[in-house]
C-alpha cells in the first residue's frame, strides 16, 4: 500500500487519506498491526471517507506508522473469495452480486444470460484451479468442478444457483466462526492507559506501564483495577464479573485481594501492587484466549483429516456416476455434497463456544486440547492445603503463659503488630483481633524478619513473635514447661505462633485451616461423573490427612510428604496409562502441575503455578472444577454427535445424488442448509452447570 496522505496531525492523533482500503476486512491486519505499535492508543478506519485515524502517546511513532503503512498489503477480495481462516473474507457485495445474476437468469433469455452467468462464475474458477495447483483435489475445487459443468451443460440457473448457496453458505460458515473466536475475545478486558498512584503521600498520575510491585495504586469509582494486590485503605463494592463470573457484586475492604480487570462500582480503595502488567490475572486471561483461539485439539485434528479424505470419495462417485449414466447434471449434484465445511468447522467453533462459556463462569481454559484431555481424566489428585481446604488460616485458640496477660490482650498485642503485613498467619490473627474489637497496643517500629517472624518494642520492652524456632533458638528465649502443650496442638496438625515479652514466653495463638463448605459434594460429584479415583497429597501426619480423607469421601491418601514428591507421583501414575488431572495452587505444585495430563491452579494460587496449569481458576470456589469435568464431558458428546449428523446426513444426501434422485440445486440446498445448522448447532454449545 503506497498510496495514502497525512490530513491532519495534532500532538496526540493523526488522520490519513487511503487509497487502496475498500472493506474493514481490507482494513483489519493493518489497524492490528499499528495498534501494535508502543505509543500508539487507539485507531480505527472510516470506509466510507477512506480516513484511518490513529490516537497516540507518543509523537515519535509517526515514522513506524507510515512505515507500516507503506509497506502493509492489500488482498482484494472479488465475489468467489473462499474463506478461510486467515485470509480475506467474501464481501456482502459479492453475495448480493451473484443473488441479482441469479435472480436475472430466470427472466433474460439465453443470449443475455450466458455470458452474464459466465462473467460472475470466472472468479470461482479461477480460485478453484489456483486451489487445486496449490493444495490437490480439495472440496473447493469439487465445488467450482460442480459450478463449471453446469456452465458446459448451458444450465446456467443451476450453475448460478449453486454458485449462491456455496457462497452464502461459506460466509454463514466463516461468520459463524468469526462470532465464535468474537465470543472469546470478549472476556479481554480493555487496558488502562494511566492509574493514581500514592508517593510519599502525594497523589500523582502515571502511565500503567510505570507501575511497580510495591506502589500504592488509587483506584475510585467506576475505574478499573489495573493490579493484583491488597486493599491497604478504603473499602469498595466491586464487580467482579468478568474475571469470576460471580453476577453479584462483592464488597471489600482492609486486607482483601483484589485482581486487575474488576471494576469498582462503589468507593475508593488503596491497593498495595502484588503482581503488575504481564503478572496480572486479567493478563494471564488474555495470553490464555490468545492460545485458545490459535489452538486445534486432536479431535479437531482428526476431523480435519478425515474432511480430506473424503473428498476422493466424492469425486471418484461423480466419475462413477458419468461412466453409468453420460449424465452431467447427476454428476454435478454429486460433486455439490462434500463433507469438509461442517467437519472442519463444526468442531473448532465447538470448543470455543465452550471455552468461552467456562470463562465467563470463572474457569479459563487455556487451549481445546486441555478441555479434550480433562473429558479422558480418571484420576483427580489435590494438593490438601489451599485446595480441598480455604487456604486461609483461622485462629483456633489463645494461650497464655503469664497470669498478667490474659487471652485477649495477647491477640491485641500481636495482632498490633502484625497489622502491618499480608502473610496468611497476620491476616488470620488481625481477622481474629478484629471480630473482638480489639484494643490497639502501641509500640515502636517493626522489623520484619523474612521465613522468622517480626520484632518490635513495646513500653520499652522487646517484643518477639514467629516460630518456636525463632524465640528459642535465634532470640534464646526460654520455653521450658511449655513443649508439651505446643507439641499436643502440633500433632492436631495447627499452625502455632509464639510470643515472646521481655525475652520471656507470653503465650501462642493456634490456627486452623479449615475444610471449604462445599468440598465433599464437589467430590462426590466427580465420582458421578465417573472417576475412579480421588487422591489427596498433604505434608501433615498420616493420622491427620486420614481423618480429613475419610469426612469428605477421598479413595487414596500420600501423607508426610515433602514437595519435591508431589510431582513424582503424578508422574508415575501417569507412566502407570492414568489420565491424571493435578490440582494445586503453590509454587512447589508447579512441577506436578506440569506432569499431570491437565493441571487446574486455584484461584489464589501462586503467579508460577497458573503458568504452569492448562486450567486456572479465577473464582475461589472447589466446585468449578467438577463443573469444569461436566462441561469437557459435555462438549465431547456434542461434538461426537455433530461429527455423527455430518458423515450420516452428507452420505445420504451423497447417496441421493449418485443415484439421481436429487439435482444440483437440491443438493446444494441440503448440503449447504444441514452445514448451517451443524454450525449453529455448535455454537449454541452446552449449557454451564452452576
Amino acid at each position: 500500500m503506497n498510496k495514502f496522505n497525512l490530513v491532519h496531525k495534532l500532538p496526540n492523533r493523526l488522520r490519513y487519506k487511503i487509497f487502496d482500503i475498500s472493506s474493514k476486512n481490507d482494513a483489519r491486519p493493518l489497524i492490528e498491526s499499528i495498534q501494535k505499535c508502543e505509543g500508539v492508543k487507539n485507531a480505527r478506519v472510516n470506509i466510507r471517507a477512506k480516513s484511518l485515524i490513529i490516537e497516540i502517546t507518543n509523537s515519535q511513532i509517526q515514522k513506524e506508522i507510515e512505515k507500516i503503512i507503506t509497506d502493509f498489503k492489500t488482498t482484494k477480495c472479488d465475489s468467489s473469495c473462499r474463506v478461510e481462516r486467515g485470509e480475506v473474507h467474501i464481501s456482502k457485495q459479492g453475495l448480493i452480486t451473484i443473488a441479482s445474476v441469479t435472480g436475472a437468469g430466470f427472466i433474460l433469455p439465453n443470449i443475455v444470460n450466458a455470458p452474464l452467468s459466465i462473467a460472475t462464475n470466472t472468479p470461482m474458477m479461477i480460485s478453484g484451479l489456483k486451489d487445486l495447483y496449490k493444495n490437490g483435489i480439495t472440496s473447493h475445487v469439487l465445488e467450482s468442478l460442480a459450478v463449471g459443468v453446469s456452465l458446459l451443460r448451458k444450465d446456467y440457473t443451476a450453475a448460478n444457483f449453486t454458485s449462491l448457496l456455496l457462497e452464502a453458505g461459506e460466509y454463514i460458515e466463516e461468520s459463524t466462526s468469526d462470532r465464535s473466536d468474537n465470543l472469546l475475545r470478549e472476556l479481554i478486558r480493555p487496558n488502562v492507559e494511566e492509574v493514581w498512584i500514592e508517593k510519599n503521600g502525594i497523589e500523582e498520575k502515571i502511565s500503567y506501564k510505570l507501575v511497580k510491585i510495591g506502589d500504592i495504586v488509587i483506584v475510585a469509582v467506576g475505574d478499573m483495577i489495573s493490579v493484583d494486590g491488597h486493599i491497604i485503605q478504603g473499602e469498595a463494592l466491586i464487580n467482579q464479573s468478568s474475571m469470576t463470573g460471580e453476577s453479584v457484586s462483592v464488597t471489600k475492604a482492609y486486607g482483601d485481594r483484589v485482581m486487575a480487570g474488576t471494576i469498582v462500582e462503589e468507593g475508593r480503595i488503596k491497593i498495595w501492587a502484588e503482581h503488575v502488567g504481564d503478572d496480572t490475572s486479567a493478563a494471564q486471561v488474555t495470553k490464555y484466549i490468545e492460545e485458545s483461539l490459535s489452538s486445534k485439539s486432536s479431535s479437531a485434528l482428526k476431523a480435519l483429516k478425515l474432511a480430506d479424505k473424503l473428498v476422493p470419495l466424492t469425486l471418484g462417485l461423480s466419475a462413477f456416476a458419468y461412466i453409468t449414466t453420460k449424465d452431467w447434471e447427476r454428476v454435478a449434484a454429486v460433486l455439490q455434497a462434500d463433507y469438509s465445511c461442517a467437519l472442519k468447522l463444526a468442531t473448532p467453533v465447538a470448543f470455543k463456544s465452550s471455552l468461552h462459556k467456562a470463562g465467563k463462569n470463572g474457569i479459563m481454559i487455556k487451549n481445546a486440547q486441555a478441555l479434550e484431555n480433562l473429558s479422558e481424566a480418571d484420576t483427580v489428585i489435590f494438593d490438601k492445603t489451599g485446595t480441598l481446604t480455604k487456604g486461609e488460616l483461622y485462629v483456633s485458640d489463645v494461650i497464655s503463659f503469664n497470669d498478667e496477660w490474659d487471652e485477649n490482650k495477647i491477640l491485641s498485642l500481636a495482632a498490633s503488630t502484625e497489622e502491618h503485613y499480608f502473610h496468611p498467619v497476620a491476616e488470620a490473627v488481625v481477622r481474629a483481633a478484629n471480630e473482638q474489637s480489639f484494643e490497639h497496643i502501641h509500640h515502636e517500629e517493626v522489623e520484619f524478619i523474612v521465613a522468622h517472624g517480626v520484632i518490635t518494642e513495646v513500653a520499652g520492652k522487646k517484643v518477639h513473635i514467629g516460630s518456636q524456632h525463632f524465640l528459642e533458638d535465634d532470640e534464646g528465649i526460654d520455653f521450658n514447661g511449655h513443649i508439651p502443650t505446643i507439641q499436643k496442638h502440633e500433632d492436631e496438625g495447627k499452625t502455632i505462633l509464639c510470643i515472646g515479652y521481655d525475652y520471656k514466653l507470653l503465650g501462642m495463638i493456634t490456627m486452623i485451616d479449615t475444610v471449604r463448605h462445599n468440598t465433599k459434594t464437589t467430590i462426590d460429584k466427580l465420582h458421578k461423573l465417573g472417576i475412579k479415583e480421588i487422591i489427596m497429597l498433604t505434608g501433615d501426619k498420616q493420622q491427620k490427612a486420614d481423618e480429613v480423607a475419610k469426612e469428605i469421601g477421598i479413595d487414596t491418601v500420600f501423607a508426610q510428604l515433602l514437595p519435591t514428591q508431589k510431582a513424582d507421583i503424578v508422574k508415575e501414575l501417569v507412566a502407570n496409562g492414568k489420565k491424571v488431572v493435578f490440582v494445586g495452587d503453590g509454587i512447589n505444585d508447579a512441577p506436578a502441575l506440569v506432569e499431570a495430563n491437565v493441571g487446574i491452579s486455584m484461584s489464589k494460587g501462586a503467579q508460577i503455578a497458573k503458568a504452569s496449569a492448562d486450567i486456572s481458576l479465577l473464582k475461589d470456589d472447589i466446585a468449578c472444577i467438577s463443573n469444569a469435568l461436566e462441561l469437557a464431558q459435555d462438549t465431547m458428546k456434542l461434538i461426537k454427535s455433530n461429527f455423527n449428523i455430518t458423515v450420516a446426513a452428507n452420505s445420504a444426501i451423497l447417496a441421493s445424488a449418485t443415484m439421481g434422485y436429487i439435482n444440483p440445486i437440491t443438493t446444494a440446498v441440503l448440503h449447504n442448509g444441514t452445514t448451517v445448522g451443524i454450525l449453529l448447532n455448535a455454537i449454541k454449545g452446552i449449557k454451564v452447570k452452576k
